[in-house]
C-alpha cells in the first residue's frame, strides 16, 4: 500500500521556525510567508494515531483551497498559492487567540452540553424543547479559546472582550465575517445535497488588516450531514448520516481506545487503513463534485520540496 506521510523536515530557504500540529506542519519563512504542509497524520480523541492515511492530507489541503478561493469576496484570506497538493502558501498572519465555531444544528460538543441540562454555549441561549440534531432557528457562534495544549475550552464574548483577546470592533467583524463565510459554505453543500452542520474559523491580522486562516470546510473542521433523509431521521428519532471522520472514531471505541488515561493506541491493519482513504476520498468527491486524482507517492518528500523551493523564488 502506499506509504503515508507522517512527518516532514523541510529547511526552506528564509526559514525562522516551524510548528507541527496533529495534521499540519506550518514553516514560517521570514515572519512573512508561511508554508502549510498537510501530512497524512490522523488524529482523533486529540491523539495522533500511529498509521498515518495515504492521501487524506492531499484530500485536506484540496477541501480547503477550494472553499479559500470561494469565500474570498467576503473575506482576505492568508491563501497566495498551493503548488503543491498537500501544501498551501500565504501571508504570515498574528493569529487571535480564539476560534470562531459556529453551529447550525444541535449536535455534537452543543447536544453533550444540552444534554447535560445546560441552555447556554459560550453565553449564548440554545432554545428549549429541541432535540439532538435539530435545526437552531438561527446559527450560533460559540467561540473557543485557543489552547496551547489540550482541550480548547468553550469562552462567551464577554470575556473574550473583557480578558482583551480581541478588540470589540474586531471582533464584530470576525462574527459578520463567520457567519457570511458559514452561509457560503451551506450554501455551497446544499448544491451537493449536504448540510454542513457546524465548523469553525480560525482568523489572524496583517498590517491591521483581519485574514481567513488555516483551513476552512473539511471534514477535519466541519460536520457534514447528507441533506436526503435529514428530515424524515429526526422525525423517526434515528442517527444522521454523517459525512466525517466519525468512522474513525467508532472503529477505535470499538478497540476500547477513547483517549483515556491508561488505554493503549491500537494500531488500525492494511485493511481499515486502506478502507479510511477511500471514505476521504469519497469525502473529497461529494463535497467538491469534482473527481479525486492520486497523486504521486513514489519521492513524495522531493516533490514537495521542490514545488515550495521553485514557488518562494517566485515571491
Amino acid at each position: 500500500m502506499e506509504k503515508a506521510i507522517k512527518s516532514t523536515d523541510f529547511n526552506f530557504p528564509g526559514l525562522k521556525d516551524v510548528y507541527h500540529g496533529k495534521v499540519r506542519d506550518v514553516y514560517n519563512i521570514d515572519d512573512r510567508f508561511l508554508v502549510m504542509v498537510v501530512s497524512d497524520r490522523i488524529s482523533a480523541f486529540d491523539v495522533v494515531q500511529p498509521r498515518g492515511i495515504p492521501y487524506k492530507g492531499q484530500v485536506l489541503n484540496q477541501i480547503a483551497n477550494k472553499f479559500l478561493d470561494a469565500t474570498s469576496d467576503i473575506v482576505p484570506n492568508w491563501k497566495i498559492a498551493s503548488p503543491d497538493p498537500n501544501v498551501c502558501i500565504g501571508h504570515f498572519a498574528e493569529p487571535f487567540r480564539v476560534e470562531m465555531v459556529i453551529r447550525g444544528y444541535l449536535t455534537g460538543h452543543a447536544w453533550r452540553e444540552y444534554k447535560a441540562g445546560k441552555r447556554t454555549l459560550s453565553g449564548v441561549p440554545m432554545p428549549e424543547g429541541i432535540k439532538e440534531h435539530d435545526r437552531f432557528p438561527e446559527p450560533i457562534i460559540t467561540p473557543a479559546t485557543k489552547a496551547e495544549e489540550g482541550h480548547d475550552e468553550d469562552i462567551s464574548r464577554e470575556d473574550i472582550l473583557d480578558r482583551g483577546l480581541v478588540s470589540e470592533e474586531d471582533y464584530n467583524l470576525l462574527e459578520d465575517y463567520t457567519c457570511k463565510v458559514y452561509q457560503r459554505g451551506t450554501e455551497m453543500a446544499a448544491e451537493k445535497g449536504l448540510i454542513l452542520v457546524d465548523t469553525k474559523y480560525e482568523f489572524g491580522k496583517k498590517d491591521g488588516k483581519i485574514y481567513l486562516i488555516d483551513e476552512i470546510h473539511t471534514p477535519d473542521s466541519s460536520r457534514y450531514f447528507y441533506a436526503d433523509g435529514y428530515q424524515e431521521r429526526q422525525d423517526k428519532g434515528m442517527g444522521q448520516k454523517q459525512l466525517s471522520k466519525e468512522f474513525v472514531r467508532e472503529w477505535l471505541m470499538d478497540h476500547n481506545f477513547q483517549g483515556l488515561e491508561g488505554q493503549t493506541v491500537p494500531e488500525m491493519p492494511d485493511e481499515f487503513v486502506n478502507e479510511v482513504t477511500d471514505r476521504y476520498i469519497e469525502l473529497y468527491e461529494k463535497i467538491t463534485g469534482e473527481t479525486f486524482e492520486r497523486v504521486d507517492y513514489s519521492n513524495v518528500m522531493k516533490r514537495i520540496e521542490d514545488n515550495v523551493n521553485n514557488f518562494l523564488k517566485t515571491i
